[in-house]
């Protein structure tokens, strides 16, 4: 599955009401993968629900070292391909961040996402989080 900010957002924050079903798909899933615009926009939106600094950065540094998670760091090629997607959008309010995950997921067959994000079901990918 690809674990998109609102699902780090979820893991990390006892009060999300959907934190108790995202531990349980985390813990129960085979393949866990985010990529570094997930991390970019965790972090602020961590800050705005009033979530410490130092829990957030130390969650975020977990993340990275993680061996059951497969990290993808965006290039200039991946960046591209997400900002043509949002040209190609126009319809649509999706982020730079959720366009990115929808290439990479397309990329690897990926079709689950730990998110909230209805955006991940207009691409036709499953939310597993509602």
């Amino acid at each position: 599955m690809l674990i998109d900010t609102s699902g780090l957002l979820t893991l990390l924050h006892r009060g999300e009401s959907q934190h108790q079903a995202a531990v349980a798909v985390y813990r129960a899933a085979t393949l866990r993968l985010t990529h570094s615009y997930v991390l970019a926009e965790f972090i602020p939106l961590a800050y705005v629900r009033g979530l410490p600094r130092d829990k957030v950065l130390e969650f975020s540094k977990r993340v990275l070292v993680d061996s059951t998670v497969t990290m993808v760091w965006v290039d200039q090629t991946l960046h591209q391909q997400a900002l043509d997607l949002l040209v190609a959008r126009p319809d649509k309010s999706y982020s730079l961040c959720d366009a990115v995950s929808f290439i990479v997921m397309r990329q690897r067959g990926i079709i689950d996402a730990l998110t909230i994000d209805r955006h991940f079901e207009q691409e036709g990918f499953r939310r597993l989080l509602s």
